[in-house]
């Protein structure tokens, strides 16, 4: 073999050891096997309006709060989510609601409009929602991915990518080496106070929900703190939304039922 074969050769080798050391694996490959697990590329590219409910706790100073929520999402511009908490005997209602760059939070017969940087933020934590759950958003130009090597995960090898969104900040998938589902997701996030936290969410206990796989155990930290544990007890697709849900919740008042769209895909 000559010398330049040689030296080629031995490149080859390096590269490919230096990626296998760094655990490194292409980031749209990761992605494409994740949409394949949780329903195929056509199946999740159908779910336009998603429709969710949960029930769960959430830790506050190290009480411990039963809530109940539901959710409706079309793409990443508008959402809307219902809640009702019991805080230590005291029964709390209140509403998120974002229409594109406008935004309400409802608290009790309280109703205050996002700023700028609130509409913002909401995307924000709407995306880091939703993409975990139809995958095939991060395919789009708009999200960039890169690969962040490997890590274990409850014991089980996951591969990490990093996703920089369409806000230009970034956050880490996990995905389970085996099934290709997404197990973690860790991103910075702002709180109810304004502060910054380095937000933890698992994911896990996967069901299908007519031909979706959808995690049904999930679970929040904040810099290392429990903060949210729920279980998704609905979940559904819809054909279209009705711009109504996405009105101003004072707008929306009684005459909202919460039936958002026509049949299940």
């Amino acid at each position: 073999m000559s010398p330049r074969i040689m030296s080629v050769a031995l490149t080859f080798v390096l590269v490919g050891f230096a990626r296998l050391c760094a655990g490194a694996s292409d980031p749209g490959e990761i992605v494409d096997k994740a949409i394949r697990a949780a329903g195929g590329e056509a199946k999740l590219s159908t779910a336009k309006v998603i429709e969710w409910k949960a029930t769960g706790k959430i830790f506050i100073q190290d009480n411990e709060n039963h809530f109940k929520s539901s959710y409706v999402a079309q793409g990443l511009e508008r959402f809307k989510q219902d809640f009702e908490g019991d805080f230590n005997g005291n029964t709390v209602k209140g509403a998120t609601v974002l229409d594109g760059d406008k935004g309400w939070r409802k608290f009790g017969d309280m109703t205050n409009e996002m700023d700028k940087d609130a509409v913002a933020n909401e995307k924000r934590m709407l995306y880091l929602q939703v993409i975990p759950t139809t995958l095939v958003g991060l395919k789009d130009k708009a999200f960039k991915l890169e690969s962040a090597g490997q890590e274990k995960i409850n014991d089980k090898p996951a591969e990490a990518v990093k996703v920089t969104g369409p806000d230009g900040k970034d956050f880490t998938l996990y995905f389970d080496s085996e099934t290709g589902l997404p197990v973690k997701e860790i991103a910075k996030v702002i709180g109810w106070g304004g502060e910054e936290f380095t937000q933890e969410t698992t994911y896990s206990d996967y069901k299908d929900f007519n031909g979706i796989k959808k995690a049904t155990h999930v679970q929040n930290k904040r810099d290392g703190e429990k903060f949210i544990e729920m279980t998704i007890t609905e979940f559904k697709v819809r054909d279209h939304a009705d711009p109504a849900a996405f009105a101003s919740p004072d707008a929306r008042g009684a005459s909202d039922k919460g039936d958002t769209g026509k049949s299940e895909k």
